[in-house]
């Protein structure tokens, strides 16, 4: 199992957010995120949005820190990356 996390430097709502992915499969991200206590609403196509208040937590429950653009190139090299804004 493995999750990623990228630092929480995404401003919204007054917080700061982290986006965490799986490299294996969205199961593996759901269950994840249910443990964690991210609400379901807190999926966004490929990721779920954390708040800096529960970055630690990811981390020590297993999330590896990596940067912003390894994120989206580990989402891409597992064939998880669901654009916002798809090509015809």
């Amino acid at each position: 199992m493995t999750l990623y996390i990228d630092p929480p430097t995404w401003p919204g709502h007054g917080r700061m957010w982290s986006h965490l992915i799986s490299d294996v499969s969205y199961a593996e991200l759901h269950a994840f995120a249910a443990r964690l206590g991210a609400p379901p609403r807190a999926f966004d196509r490929d990721h779920y949005d954390v708040p800096s208040t529960s970055y630690g937590q990811a981390v020590r429950m297993g999330a590896r820190e990596v940067g912003s653009k390894e994120l989206v190139r580990l989402l891409v090299s597992a064939g998880l990356r669901r654009p916002k804004y798809e090509r015809p």
